[in-house]
């Protein structure tokens, strides 16, 4: 009868195990890091230490981004503000508000709503008539029609409201 060998010793191996289970690999370098090659100057003894790569904090907002957000609040303004100015222009003029020329050619003069409170009335519209009225004729007797006394009229055409104001003096 034979005798197995004792536990922990192999008579046939060689300084090796034949059946060595593998080792799990660390996903990271040991504590002490690598252990420095040969022909590798530059490292301690012990190996460099891992260190992450911090991320770069990331920008808020982009150049671009800034840049549409700057041209459209200039659009905004500029739309509200062609908005603003337009509500005071003659076509808005209803009967009884109070108009300012503001531009001092008789061929097209500028008429502006105004507070028949302001100190800059002038005007006082007694009628306005939708239509294109093109000679100074037809436009009168349109406003005799409406406004007996009326003094002065205002047509506007080409924008596609076309209407004529009969005015009077505001005193």
């Amino acid at each position: 009868m034979t005798t197995p060998p004792p536990q922990g010793q192999n008579p046939f191996a060689q300084g090796q195990q034949p059946y060595a289970q593998p080792q799990p690999q660390a996903p990271y370098p040991p504590q002490g890091g690598y252990p420095q090659q040969p022909g590798q100057p530059g490292f301690p003894q012990g190996g460099a230490p891992y260190a992450p790569v911090p991320q770069q904090p990331r920008r808020r907002f982009s150049f671009k981004a800034i840049r549409i957000a700057v041209v459209l609040v200039i659009a905004l303004v500029a739309a509200i503000g062609g908005y603003i100015a337009s509500r005071d222009d003659a076509n808005t003029a209803k009967v009884g508000d109070c108009m300012h020329r503001g531009s001092t050619s008789d061929t097209n003069p500028d008429l502006e709503v105004v507070k028949c409170s302001d100190s800059k009335a002038q005007y006082v519209v007694l009628a306005k008539i939708k239509g294109s009225y093109t000679t100074e004729i037809t436009a009168s007797s349109k406003c005799e029609e409406a406004a007996k006394d009326f003094q002065y009229t205002y047509t506007e055409s080409g924008d596609g409201s076309d209407f004529l104001l009969c005015l009077k003096d505001y005193k």
